[in-house]
């Protein structure tokens, strides 16, 4: 007899049952029990990538003086010359019993009374990801973004997305902090754009912006742009509440989740294997030096006598030929071979592809044709790296 499945008490359900006609309300349904689990597999319904703020290849603690990637997806973004700084670290405090494991905090460490600019965190989606929305068309989809967040402020808060593709379109919404120090989900929906075509590419379709700090004399003496239209900076963060106000202020974030619909669902978590992959696509560590260690880099081989090359094949393809990070500080570099060693600066890149990334080292005295290894030697500075970046 063939296996089907089971009912919800656990007993199995065989074709035989049907065979012989014994399927009762109690086999399918048992209202007493509560129903069998069972497990979720991903649809990848969350247009944003580490919404849960899981994933932190560049660090974990990061205090900016301008433009910054952050954790993986999320760029802060200084507008202008703003005076206000912050400390932005990967946290643990996160909502209670809601699977969360990871935050994004900002803790302000300079202080600006009025903007004098804005700071804005955000994260990019590729064009090609966002067809189904069928932007600049009558089907267009409405999306709803939820996400947690959390700060000492109470007040009213400015959400911005922003359609990059020739059309400079954009809408914004307002959410409030109720109570402050508590953890609060959010839920905006958003209108489908029947004007604004989304280029099916690699290129930046949507920039996902949530303002920290906005000059009101620049970005808010119109009233707030609540439905799409042409980009018009006096309307797009207007009533935004200051962070930046004071060095006591913190602004924390996870759980964003962007989706088809006028309805949130439950956030959609990946396993951090999978989320780590997509993560990868745009920025992706060779290698990352810890405290007073000899880390390893790559293999390479003496292509003439003063000379190293090497190709690193990447973990998941990029989004486009992707240039070489050397977050070098004080470090050196040291390459190995049979019957010695020898230290060289600096690592460049030759070239790049989607899938596989040729690097060099000069200044050495070899045998062409050696081969070897290379190793980053004796520095007590750490999260120093050599990445590969393809963000957008």
């Amino acid at each position: 007899m063939a296996y089907i499945g089971r009912t919800p008490t656990g007993s199995i359900l065989t074709s035989a049952d049907i065979a012989d006609g014994s399927i009762s309300t109690d086999k399918i349904q048992d209202n007493a029990v509560t129903p069998a689990k069972y497990i979720e597999v991903p649809s990848f319904r969350n247009l944003i990538i580490n919404g849960d703020m899981s994933i932190a290849q560049r660090g974990t603690s990061f205090s900016p003086t301008g433009d910054a990637y952050v954790l993986d997806r999320f760029k802060l973004d200084y507008a202008g010359s703003p005076a206000v700084r912050y400390t932005i670290t990967q946290d643990t405090n996160v909502p209670t019993g809601q699977g969360f494991a990871k935050s994004m905090k900002f803790d302000v460490t300079t202080a600006e009374a009025s903007p004098s600019a804005t700071t804005r965190l955000w994260t990019r989606l590729e064009g090609q990801n966002l067809q189904q929305l069928k932007y600049g068309t009558s089907n267009a989809e409405s999306l709803t973004l939820s996400f947690w967040v959390k700060s000492n402020l109470t007040g009213t808060f400015i959400f911005w997305l922003y359609q990059e593709d020739g059309s400079n379109r954009s809408i914004s919404k307002s959410y409030t902090i109720n109570s402050a120090n508590t953890w609060e989900k959010k839920t905006i929906t958003i209108d489908g754009d029947t004007s604004g075509q989304i280029d099916n590419d690699n290129g930046a379709g949507f920039r996902v912006v949530w303002y920290l700090t906005a000059d009101q004399s620049a970005y808010g003496t119109s009233s707030l742009q609540t439905s799409w239209g042409s980009y018009d900076s006096t309307a797009v963060a207007t009533g935004q509440t200051n962070v930046g106000s004071s060095t006591s202020n913190e602004w924390y974030i996870t759980g964003v989740q962007l989706e088809v619909g006028t309805s949130a669902s439950d956030f959609e978590f990946l396993p951090y294997d999978v989320n780590l992959q997509r993560c990868q696509r745009y920025f992706e560590i060779l290698s990352i030096k810890q405290a007073s260690q000899e880390n390893e880099i790559m293999n390479m081989i003496s292509f003439n006598a003063s000379q190293i090359y090497g190709t690193y094949q990447f973990r998941t393809e990029k989004r486009n030929d992707p240039s070489l990070v050397v977050d070098n500080g004080t470090n050196y570099f040291r390459y190995y071979r049979q019957g010695g060693n020898e230290n060289f600066s600096s690592i460049g890149l030759d070239n790049s592809s989607l899938h596989q990334a040729s690097l060099y080292g000069t200044g050495l005295s070899l045998t062409s044709g050696e081969g070897g290894f290379v190793r980053w030697v004796n520095n007590a500075s750490t999260n120093d790296k050599v990445a590969f970046d393809s963000e957008l």
